[in-house]
């Protein structure tokens, strides 16, 4: 058995981040700015007492760094559904050490034996994360749905919050399937269990609600690391669930309540964009060669009905089609919409008003939409100026695609560790990516992506194969497939 996969990965994710030029560590100034702070934010005035809602959070398994808290109330003929985020403003103002620092990464970095957060974790997993059974300030986005999940009304506060539960995903998605125990914690709040139900319920609705306007029903599937110890054991898939679907609903409508009330009180917001797909002709192609046709032009709508279609003809193969469908979507960025501007909305969301504001912890446009928050919920200008905003939106952009390549370079250096005794091995395939510089698959079992030696020509995103494995190295992450 090998016990030092983990410490190998780790280093191998640390010469990462180096080389895209992001900072493992934090400076001497920003740990000396930590050492000041000596306990979480503190309520004032203006800020409501809201600690007596059922709140809880529901996360991964592992999360420690927890960025917002959920809780349904009855609302004449429909519902309030309340989101409480995490106030890290309070404890990490602009301009200081620590800003400093999450502004040049921007995001915190995930990989699969190291963290390397935004924020130092005394903050994000301490002072600044909603903790289970402590108070914390929040900034509460309060959204009243009717009975067909139409939103009719919005507000936003400060306001101190408690969480009662700390929930897994896998967890609650077991019990509201039916298959699992109640989740640990849940009987000893009252009201929580119900109060559960309610919010799924009314994510349901929303979600559906949504892709009848053409929202996407894609299936990201990212492998995640399993070690026993530090050995590295296994790659497995991390499927959506009831309890993923009810926190991806409730913070997409809660981000769209976010731009939309900074644009009524005149302030800039940094939107989270997805223009409409380059690569459209190719996914019509994708869709004829299922016996499907789409227009020439980009339809979210028409795309959201074929999705449908084959998720229900064929659930086994959709997984690699939602895969093929999103590398040919493209990725999404940030981009800077001044008051009364036009921005573009997002194409695989199918909402024009979209920013994000739930997870300050661990993403910096996330934080600088807080501050515009608070400023305009203080009647104050806004704290960025339009030069400040358009910098730090391409940043952000940028910093995004470093922290995913980092991420997956360590990903496929953990799978090459894991395939280092199988050359020679056979795999069925995807083909994920297609261009002058090389040919890429994914394999369906285990979900290892690397690239294609030979055999690739013809070859495009969405082609499925059979490929034999004849090249690993760990420490670059290169793995290295041909074509039969």
């Amino acid at each position: 058995m090998r016990v030092d996969d983990r410490t190998n990965l780790a280093s191998i994710a640390r010469r990462a981040m180096l080389e895209r030029g992001m900072e493992p560590d934090f400076s001497p100034a920003a740990r000396r700015e930590l050492e000041r702070i000596d306990g979480p934010a503190e309520a004032a005035g203006g800020v409501r007492d809201l600690r007596d809602r059922p709140w809880c959070s529901i996360d991964n398994n592992d999360s420690r760094d927890l960025d917002q808290l959920t809780v349904a109330e009855p609302d004449g003929g429909g519902v309030r559904i309340l989101v409480a985020i995490a106030d890290v403003d309070a404890l990490v103002p602009k301009d200081g050490a620590i800003d400093a620092h999450a502004s040049r990464n921007t995001t915190s970095v995930y990989t699969p034996a190291a963290i390397f957060p935004m924020l130092p974790e005394p903050l994000s997993t301490g002072l600044t994360s909603l903790n289970e059974a402590e108070d914390r300030i929040a900034v509460v986005v309060s959204m009243t749905f009717d009975r067909e999940a139409a939103l009719v009304g919005s507000s936003l506060e400060r306001a101190q919050v408690r969480n009662h539960a700390k929930l897994a995903y896998s967890e609650v998605a077991a019990w509201l399937d039916g298959g699992g125990p109640f989740p640990q914690g849940v009987d000893e709040v009252p009201g929580l269990a119900d109060n559960l139900r309610k919010q799924d319920a009314i994510a349901g609705q929303l979600a559906e609600r949504r892709h009848r306007l053409g929202a996407l029903s894609l299936e990201s599937l990212e492998p995640k690391a399993v070690f026993d110890g530090d050995a590295l054991s296994a790659l497995v898939l991390d499927r959506k669930n009831r309890a993923k679907q009810i926190i991806e609903d409730f913070m997409i409508a809660a981000n769209g309540v976010t731009a939309a009330f900074l644009e009524s009180r005149k302030l800039p917001t940094i939107r989270r964009v997805l223009r409409t797909p380059e690569r459209w002709g190719r996914i019509v192609e994708t869709a004829a060669a299922l016996g499907e046709n789409l227009p020439a032009e980009p339809d979210a709508a028409a795309l959201e009905g074929f999705l449908k279609r084959r998720r229900a003809a064929a659930p086994e193969k959709f997984p690699e089609l939602s895969l093929a469908i999103l590398k040919l979507l493209g990725r999404g960025e940030y981009a800077v919409a001044p008051p009364g501007s036009d921005p573009p909305g997002h194409f695989g969301l199918a909402v024009r008003d979209y920013t994000h504001a739930t997870a300050p912890n661990r993403r910096f446009p996330d934080l600088i939409t807080q501050r515009l928050l608070k400023a305009a919920l203080d009647g104050k200008p806004s704290p960025y100026t339009g030069s400040e905003l358009d910098a730090l939106a391409a940043h952000c952009t940028a910093r995004e695609d470093d922290a995913t390549k980092i991420e997956r370079r360590v990903a496929k250096s953990a799978a090459a560790l894991l395939l280092s005794g199988r050359v020679g091995a056979t795999f069925d395939a995807i083909v994920t990516g297609s261009s002058p510089k090389g040919t890429w698959v994914r394999l369906l079992d285990p979900p290892v992506e690397g690239r294609l030696e030979g055999g690739f020509e013809g070859k495009d995103v969405g082609d499925r194969l059979r490929v034999k494995l004849v090249h690993t190295d760990v420490e670059r992450g290169f793995i290295d497939f041909a074509a039969l």
